[in-house]
């Protein structure tokens, strides 16, 4: 169970600090900016972090899946 909780804290660290530097960079590009293509790029970084942030919930997911699938098997037999 240790490493699940170790597994989604480093997801929601990583996830919420892209978020967090893509909306600044979003903002930036659409307030301050003469160039949209800064405002694509944060758009960019949001999306990869809400990406990233969805593929560490399902390796967590389906690792305890699994795991527990195994617990289940060993004490039918």
């Amino acid at each position: 169970m240790e490493t699940y909780v170790k597994m989604l804290h480093a997801t929601k660290f990583v996830g919420a600090t892209l978020l967090t530097i893509g909306i600044a960079i979003f903002l930036y590009g659409s307030l301050i900016s003469e160039f949209s293509t800064i405002m694509g790029i944060g758009i960019g970084v949001v999306m990869g972090a809400v990406f990233i942030f969805l593929i560490g919930m399902i390796l967590v997911a389906s690792e305890e899946m699994i795991l527990n699938s195994n617990k289940c098997k060993k004490e039918s037999v």
